[in-house]
């Protein structure tokens, strides 16, 4: 049995190494089918509509922080469901006693926006983008699209609930190895933007509030990382594929759904990034698999979990050990310090979870968000530093009547806030006796993650009585299937046989480039593979060097090409050109020609040049390598060649 003063640090890596924690990398398929790893994904994706959903506000204007003309302050409270019953995140929610600051703008927002006048009629611009993209998946649409309201008193959206409406049901996508089955496809109002979340304030911006939005749900059956995000990248390239959503910062944002074996759902809100899920989910997976094993050892501690309680102190300053400096500093603020005993809880607190991050943090975190009290906010009896010091541990283990495998916490924050502190700790703490509580919980680009909110039930859903049912013809459906682009299943088979690089698809498909490549190769006779990887390696490369360009479409690169072709210019000039061409959007291309020095020059001109190079080479020689004449002289060439002759033509004419 773990005693105390042990070396935190030690039994971290200790506790890891019993779980079988492996870094994502060294991973392989054995070691997910050992915790059990499933997942499943619920991805977000803003519609390109002139108006929001339920008014005709515009969508997609959007306001920086300081950009407002008006503030409403609301505080949410929980309401019971048609079954008399509480929603578990509405009453972790009013527990925080946020007050909720919305920061509006006359030009995004209007009075429905902040619940003041009833719905307008469904967005059907909104609808029909829905619909098309619910055929994509092989969904079943439904007859009649019923709206529903669906709580959210975290104050994301004024009117405590959102509205939404399922489209279609049980369809599917094709990954590389296997199909995955989707449950449904949702229409719902987008959420308010957040601006800051400090004690018990949070400010949000109404700007994004109301943008029509999709949610594309599916099966948990996603078998390892690398799955979840292959998975999420299909919906999004097949959302794009429609050329009818937003791109951007924030217009895609997936909720991923991890467990382990033994575990229970638990939910990584609003990823914004596909290439950060491989991680964010391997050590979610490993995260329940250590808390299982937590609640395996605190059960052998503790018969009686029912009557466990934490039993906590208010110390006399005096009591309180001298010369820790963080207590200097909130003695100073006048906060109240307490001491507080877990019993059995004996390295526990330093108990691996996630790289770097321990049982400990599971309290410190819900501290800061159910209690709000803002970080650092407790110090522990397993810390990996010697903040507080042995000796001083040792006096409020005596103060507390500690045993040999208890752990001790020192909390502090605003006296007001100091009783839901300490139901947090105990709340916690009872549930690691159970395992894995239900939470959503916040990413970071690290591939960790930390407590959010407790996780919505099924009761937070009831129909909505401001919206009549709206009926879906088989007609216009029929209709709107026969003018489907291609499915993104499809545009990977293209691909692959236009032999153009795996490395390639995902910037192509992210931005809905196949079109673009097609029609250069069916109208300009261009190969697909030098327009794919033009625009996959040099444009990807100038838009992350310089960043985007106002003005510049990916459409400038077909204008380009067919440019090149009037001209009888030499496909790898455009290279060259497209670096102009995407700073300078405006101009034309006769004036990048010019700006890229380029020389029309016939192929007999440019032969006539390798003789005398030739001989100015041999004069120079210094390698024995007969490619080392050639590569020279293909050098000096290379600009008067560029646009006039192909560069591999011009090699076997040296």
């Amino acid at each position: 049995m773990t005693k105390l003063p042990f070396n935190p640090r030690k039994n971290y890596e200790d506790t890891r190494e019993a779980i079988g924690y492996v870094s994502r990398k060294e991973a392989t398929q054995k070691d997910y089918d050992r915790i059990g790893f499933m997942s499943g994904l619920e991805v977000h994706q803003q519609l390109k509509t002139k108006e929001k959903l339920f008014c005709h506000c515009p969508a997609g204007i959007f306001q920086k922080p300081d950009e407002y003309d008006a503030e409403v302050i609301r505080h949410m409270r929980p309401t019971l469901s048609e079954l008399g019953e509480y929603d578990g995140t509405a009453l972790m929610e009013f527990k925080t006693r946020k007050e909720i600051v919305y920061r509006i703008s006359n030009k995004t927002a209007c009075t429905y926006d902040v619940d003041d006048t009833p719905p307008f009629p469904l967005n059907r611009e909104a609808l029909g983008i829905a619909c098309e993209i619910s055929l994509l998946s092989k969904l079943n649409i439904v007859g009649e699209v019923h709206i529903t309201r669906k709580q959210y008193l975290d104050g994301s959206i004024p009117t405590g609930f959102q509205r939404t409406a399922i489209i279609g049901v049980e369809g599917e996508i094709q990954l590389k190895n296997k199909k995955v089955r989707l449950i449904q496809l949702s229409l719902e109002e987008d959420s308010c933007r957040e601006v800051s979340d400090i004690g018990h304030q949070r400010i949000y911006r109404t700007d994004r509030l109301g943008m029509p939005l999709i949610e594309t749900v599916t099966y948990p059956e996603f078998k390892n990382p690398d799955e979840v995000k292959e998975g999420a990248d299909y919906i999004r390239f097949l959302n794009r594929s429609t050329g009818k959503v937003a791109t951007g910062i924030g217009s895609t944002r997936a909720d991923v759904n991890v467990s382990c074996a033994g575990g229970t759902r638990v939910e990584i809100k609003g990823v914004a990034h596909n290439r950060w899920m491989p991680e964010l989910t391997h050590n979610e997976a490993f995260r329940q698999f250590a808390l299982l094993r937590i609640k395996e050892v605190m059960n052998k501690r503790v018969t009686d979990t029912k009557s466990w309680k934490i039993h906590a102190i208010k110390p006399a300053p005096n009591d309180l050990p001298a010369g820790i400096p963080l207590l200097n500093e909130v003695k100073a603020i006048g906060y109240p310090v307490y001491i507080i005993n877990l019993p059995g809880f004996g390295g526990m607190l330093s108990h691996f979870l996630q790289p770097e991050m321990t049982f400990a943090d599971e309290l410190t975190n819900r501290l800061k968000v159910i209690a709000c009290i803002e970080k650092p906010n407790m110090l522990h009896s397993e810390m990996f530093d010697d903040t507080v010091g042995k000796d001083n541990w040792t006096k409020i283990r005596q103060l507390l009547a500690a045993g040999e495998q208890d752990a001790q916490v020192i909390l502090w924050g605003p006296e007001a806030d100091i009783p839901t502190a300490l139901e947090t700790v105990e709340e916690r703490c009872l549930m690691a006796f159970t395992g894995v509580p239900n939470e959503t919980r916040k990413s970071f680009e690290n591939g960790t993650t930390i407590f959010e909110r407790v996780l919505p039930g099924a009761d937070r859903m009831y129909p909505d009585t401001d919206t009549a049912p709206i009926p879906l013809e088989d007609k216009v459906l029929d209709e709107m299937a026969k003018h489907l682009p291609i499915v993104t299943a499809e545009r990977f088979a293209q691909l692959r046989d236009w032999n153009v690089p795996e490395d390639t698809y995902t910037y192509i498909l992210k931005n809905n480039l196949v079109p673009i490549i097609e029609r250069a190769q069916n109208e300009l006779g261009i190969p697909a593979r030098f327009t794919a990887t033009l625009m996959a390696h040099k444009l990807n490369h100038m838009e992350r060097q310089i960043g985007p360009v106002q003005g510049f479409s990916a459409e400038k690169v077909y204008d380009l090409l067919a440019f090149q072709k009037s001209c009888n210019l030499d496909l790898e000039i455009a290279k060259k050109m497209l670096w102009v061409v995407y700073r300078h959007p405006e101009r034309n291309f006769e004036t990048v020609l010019a700006e890229v020095d380029y020389k029309k020059l016939s192929q007999d001109e440019i032969v006539k040049m390798i003789p005398t190079l030739l001989e100015d080479y041999n004069e120079i020689r210094t390698s024995k390598n007969d490619g080392a004449g050639a590569n020279w002289v293909m050098g000096k060439l290379r600009k008067e060649a560029l646009g006039n002759v192909a560069l591999k033509e011009l090699r076997g004419l040296i």
